[in-house]
């Protein structure tokens, strides 16, 4: 009744496609999220599969239920919880995105009480002004991370930021500043073998900027991470397809209100189709009276309000029955809405908008064999 639709050969497809761009570059796929909303454990699969070089997820949690499927490939992660369990993640062959004295010194607990070496990447903050040690503290992370190295407790193994795309201007600087923390890093008795700045919108535009490793998010799921609608021009292939289907056809006469606050009223006589996805499955209420869905070959504007449960489309005189499949978003050449239509009408970004898919939603996987 409700689906997403994830082409796991688009993964594929869209990680050679960066990978082409990555002029030799190591590639990491990055799967927080739950993939993104594709599935985290499915798509990891299916890219270790096809020889990624490392996975990426925001956390330990994330990074943990990798390891728990089986998936071996190295995973780095960059956002660090007071109460994390850094023996678990250590133990776990977990690679730790740290950016502070208080992280290093407990990773560096963590892996004395197990009598091995964490695995770290050093994250400092360039310009985006979020996650990563601020410049005035560089001295004193590298000065502590090199001791911790000596002592053979850490393995410095890589160092990265993540770029504002703000604007070029903007990024040039943030990349600038890197170069020069990498240089204090080297300063310090550090020597970061992997060093990674961009993610699928900066891998695109600053191919000198690749350094040893680019990470790829957006652009892996077949999104134009610069939200623009241009994915197909970079050679991207979408990988979600969210659709329903009709469980509820009927006739109304004209001035008929439908749906809460009556926001569209039938101006004839005319057939209603009742589609069982609402808010409650991510589709975003804002969407209604901006967004098109496919019904028999057909765009349909959504003009009564979205509710948590479902929507009615008003098909006029056209012959619909129940069963029939309806497309929210999917791949363009299929005639269908793209992501990007249904994020430009609700004023956002589409990573935003196959994120919050769920709900009563189930994926439904298909190719990767």
């Amino acid at each position: 009744m409700r689906e997403l639709v994830i082409d796991l050969d688009a993964v594929v497809h869209n990680l050679d496609v960066m990978r082409s761009r990555a002029g030799g570059a190591m590639v990491m796929g990055v799967v927080k999220a739950n993939g993104y909303g594709h599935g985290m454990i499915e798509i990891a699969k299916t890219l270790e599969s096809a020889g990624v070089d490392y996975l990426g997820v925001a956390d330990n949690e994330e990074a943990l239920a990798l390891r728990e499927a089986g998936i071996t490939v190295p995973v780095l992660t960059w956002l660090q919880h007071p109460e994390d369990d850094f023996k678990a993640a250590v133990s776990a062959n977990i690679d730790l995105g740290l950016s502070s004295i208080e992280q290093l010194e407990r990773v560096a607990e963590a892996a004395e009480a197990l009598g091995t070496r964490a695995n770290v990447h050093l994250k400092v903050d360039t310009g985006l002004g979020r996650n990563g040690a601020a410049q005035i503290d560089w001295h004193k992370v590298f000065k502590l991370a090199a001791q911790l190295q000596t002592n053979e407790l850490i393995d410095v193994v890589g160092m990265f930021t993540h770029l504002s795309s703000t604007s070029e201007h903007d990024d040039m600087a943030q990349i600038g500043k890197f170069e020069a923390a990498v240089g204090e890093a080297r300063d310090a008795g550090l020597s970061p073998r992997i060093r990674h700045l961009t993610a699928s919108d900066g891998s695109l535009s600053y191919p000198d900027a690749h350094y040893e490793m680019v990470r790829v998010g957006a652009a892996l799921y077949g999104l134009d991470p610069f939200s623009a609608g241009r994915a197909g021009e970079w050679g991207l292939r979408p990988v979600m397809t969210a659709k329903s289907s009709v469980v509820q056809v009927k006739r109304v006469e004209a001035g008929q209100g439908v749906s809460y606050g009556y926001l569209h009223k039938t101006e004839r006589a005319t057939t209603l189709a009742l589609v069982p996805v609402g808010y409650a499955e991510g589709l975003p209420r804002d969407a209604t009276r901006h967004v098109r869905v496919l019904l028999n070959n057909r765009l349909y504007p959504i003009l009564a309000r979205i509710a948590m449960d479902q929507f009615v489309l008003d098909v006029g005189d056209d012959l619909v029955e129940v069963g029939d499949e309806v497309v929210l978003f999917g791949d363009p050449r299929t005639g269908a809405s793209s992501v990007d239509d249904f994020a430009a009408a609700c004023s956002t970004i589409n990573y935003e908008i196959v994120t919050r898919m769920g709900g009563r939603f189930k994926r439904v996987y298909v190719g990767g064999e």
